[in-house]
């Protein structure tokens, strides 16, 4: 059977590599950027815009399906691939991190969590069984474990019990999964790396992980508040404490700055709204830093949003257009933006990995990013 990943090469000048997931609908190039379709869809973009853009795997929300459409409407529709339409893979997170937002709402016990739903206040408990057969139910091609999910500037105690209910809970979703792929599911299970911010405890957390021997690990806890340099410090501690063969996944980053970042301490997926919702906000991704769309100076710029993008939207239309878009709040605006932030770091990544093919990934992000921070307002 062939390997579920394989490194087809590393870098010689740090831990940056490329590789192949093989996965139940076809295989995935990492380093890879995921686009996030919380309800089953990618804000303000077609199915047919992912694929012509050319992205083989998204993301999507345990919290979110179960609560609405439920799993009653996708089991029925015989799982969210044929449900939205998406003939590609689909990762979906545990809702671990949407559960962490609710904290007021929300209790955490060692058999499970138990908290209201945002949308009618309903309470609801899952436990990590029960997440691991939503994701089953859902025909996940990567699935998470239900983890304890914690921010920035708690306790050293606080922090070790969350880490510890995580470790327990990937035992428990592992035994499920296991039971649910004897019985032919396809999906793989992560583990997720806890710990907060201390390195003790990010060093127990993925000696636990690495233990379970799940197929990917995943590194959470970061981007929950902290600062850049904190952030990069221990993404580079825990990067490294991870085995070598499984893949890596950083949840929840989407600036090209941390992308590269991560990819330069050898992780594979990552994933973020940013993309999208900064779309819809009039902010688009250019060679030379984010662009305001909004601004008074774009009136009668007739030039592209970004001269050195080849993509639909920078070949069709001007700033000028854009702005008027966004003025008068037309839904094109969302989705040409959204199209272009998507298609700039999916383009970012593909030469992210031919700069790792060729041994000079360092250079690449050296100059990408002198020219990225020069900003255009």
């Amino acid at each position: 059977m062939k390997p579920f990943f394989e490194i087809r090469h590393s870098d010689l000048s740090c831990s940056a590599r490329t590789g192949t997931l093989t996965l139940p609908h076809g295989p995935v190039s990492t380093p890879v950027f995921m686009p996030v379709g919380t309800n089953g869809t990618v804000k303000a973009i077609t199915v047919d815009d992912l694929v012509s853009i050319g992205f083989e795997i998204i993301l999507s929300n345990t919290y979110h399906l179960y609560l609405r459409p439920g799993m009653d409407v996708i089991s029925a529709a015989r799982g969210l691939h044929p449900f939205m339409n998406w003939q590609r893979n689909i990762l979906t997170d545990s809702g671990g991190f949407q559960v962490f937002s609710l904290a007021p709402f929300r209790k955490v016990r060692d058999e499970g969590v138990e908290f209201r739903s945002h949308i009618d206040g309903s309470t609801h408990r899952l436990s990590p069984e029960g997440v691991v057969e939503i994701q089953a139910v859902l025909g996940s091609d990567i699935q998470m474990q239900l983890d304890v999910c914690t921010k920035w500037g708690i306790s050293y105690k606080e922090a070790e019990s969350a880490l510890t209910i995580t470790a327990d809970w990937l035992k428990r979703a592992k035994k499920t999964w296991e039971e649910k792929a004897d019985n032919g599911y396809g999906g793989k299970l992560f583990a997720i790396v806890q710990g907060n911010f201390f390195k003790d405890l990010r060093e127990r957390s993925a000696a636990l992980a690495a233990a379970e021997d799940t197929p990917g690990i995943a590194i959470g806890g970061l981007s929950v508040g902290e600062g850049e340099d904190v952030f990069l410090e221990y993404l580079a501690y825990t990067a490294a404490l991870l085995p070598r063969e499984k893949p890596r996944y950083v949840m929840g980053i989407g600036t090209p700055q941390y992308i590269l970042a991560a990819i330069e301490q050898g992780i594979d997926m990552f994933d973020c709204v940013l993309p999208t919702r900064t779309g819809r906000t009039g902010r688009v991704f250019t060679r030379r830093g984010d662009l305001s769309i909004k601004r008074a100076d774009r009136e009668f710029d007739f030039g592209p949003m970004d001269p050195q993008c080849d993509c639909k939207v920078c070949r069709q239309y001007s700033r000028a257009y854009m702005r008027h878009l966004f003025k008068t709040q037309e839904i094109l605006c969302s989705m040409l933006a959204s199209y272009h932030n998507l298609y700039f770091l999916h383009n970012l990544v593909e030469e992210a990995r031919r700069a790792i093919d060729e041994n000079r990934f360092l250079s690449f992000k050296n100059d990408f990013l002198k020219q990225y921070t020069e900003g255009c307002g």
